[in-house]
This record gives C-alpha cells, structure tokens and sequence, in this order.
C-alpha cells in the first residue's frame, strides 16, 4: 500500500491549458484512463499528444469525470465525448451550467456573463449530456477506485474524487493553489456560497495525504495539501477576529 501511496503521480498526466488544469489518470495496469474535467482552450492537442504517449487510442478513455460546469473545465467536453465515445460523469445540478443556463444570481451574475463572452469569442462550451448522474459517496471503479464527495459551494454539484488506494483528493475547485496566492474561488464565481466552509470542513475531515486541485503551480500533492491546511487556519483566524462562527 505504501508503494501505491507513493506513486500515484506517475498515474497522472496534468493537461495545462490557460485557465488551469485538467487530468489524465492512467489505469494501473496501464490499458486505460479516465478524463478529469476537459479544460477550456488548448487542451485538446495536449489530450491526443498524451494519449499517444501512452500509446491509448480515444476508445480506450472509459469515462469523463467532471469536477463541475463551469466552462473553464468543460469547455472542451462535447469534443472529448464525441472524439473518446466515453460517458459524462458529473453530478445532476450540474447539467445548467454545461448548458449554459443556469440562473445565476446576485455578485455571481458576473462569472455568467464572463462565460457568455467565452463561449462568443472562443466557440467552445457546446452543450453534452451528462449520461451518469453522480452523488456524494458513490465509488467509480477507475484508478484503482475513486469515491465521489460532493463539495458544493462552488457551485451546487461541484464533487471531488477521493483514491483510498493513493490517498489522493482530487479536490476541484475548492482552493486554488499556486506559490504566489493560495485562495477559495472569488465570489463572483461561487453560486452558493454558505455551503463553503462546510465543504472545506469536509474535504479536511477526509484527512488525504495528498490533495490535487484543479488550479494549481506543481503536481505536488503534499504541498497542497499543507497550502490547504495553512488556508484553513487563516480562514478560522480571519473568522474568530470578527467574532464570526465557522464549521
């Protein structure tokens, strides 16, 4: 176990596009993978480029997993369904934001108007279907086995997928992780913000050695999970100097 713990990055191909990041995971035996989330611009050559690295044809990616719908991360999901043949995975109340339709209110109207003018200018974000409906502790039987756990703050269906066998919490958008800023989503792109710190709580309750967002510098699962618990202690401080409760 301790060998499967230590190696699950070699398992992972991080896919870089411009507004972060997507993932490949590699079965163990090598004659799979499964596509987490889809990226928005650029991703797709890298996708063929790794795939062939590995020397996988499309119809060996056996499902799409996504984290939630916002564009940057599936904004190349009709194409990846289309070119794979693989099923949509994703939670329910997802489907809105895939479709471009979801009711977004209040500050959280801006990050609608923002995905309206990248669908316009980069014609990416066709509708797809999501074929699997997933909810919170479902386990999918790729990499080994991934637990579905829904996070919702970001936006109502946002899940992450926790690997028993590797001790890694792939964890969304939960936190951005980078050297320079270590942060929860702004809230113009949060559409329910009171579940948040009860996801964050959630996600550390876990206890993963390792975390893998989806924005993030390094594929360095330890050291996000030590930005993720600095970020939690910030935010518990930042909350007991305004006298504020926190879960």
């Amino acid at each position: 176990m301790a060998d499967e713990r230590d190696n699950w990055r070699v398992r992972v191909r991080t896919i870089r596009g411009v507004m972060g990041v997507c993932h490949l995971l590699v079965e163990p035996d090598g004659r799979g993978a499964v596509l987490l989330d889809t990226g928005l611009v650029g991703e797709q050559g890298q996708i063929r480029r790794a795939l062939r690295r590995l020397g996988l044809e499309p119809s060996e990616v056996r499902a799409i997993l996504l984290t939630h719908g916002h564009l940057d991360h599936v904004g190349n999901l009709a194409w990846a369904k289309a070119w794979t043949g693989a099923p949509i995975y994703a939670h329910a109340a997802e489907q809105a934001l895939i479709d471009g339709t979801f009711p977004y209110a209040g500050v959280n109207r801006w990050c609608g108007r923002l995905e309206r003018i990248g669908r316009a200018l980069l014609g990416v974000g066709a509708p797809a279907k999501i074929d699997r409906a997933i909810a919170d502790g479902d386990e999918l039987p790729w990499w080994g086995g991934l637990r579905v756990v829904h996070l919702p703050g970001h936006t109502p269906g946002h899940c992450g997928f926790y690997s028993a066998r590797h001790d890694v919490l792939f964890s969304g958008d939960l936190f951005a992780s980078y050297f320079f800023k270590v942060q929860v989503p702004p809230p113009i792109l949060n559409s329910a913000p009171e579940l948040m710190d009860a996801s964050l709580a959630k996600a550390q309750r876990i206890g993963a050695r390792f975390i893998v967002p989806q924005h993030y510098d390094v594929l360095d699962g330890e050291l996000h999970r030590r930005r993720f618990d600095r970020l939690l202690a910030r935010r518990v401080r930042w909350r007991a100097e305004r006298g504020q409760m926190t879960v």
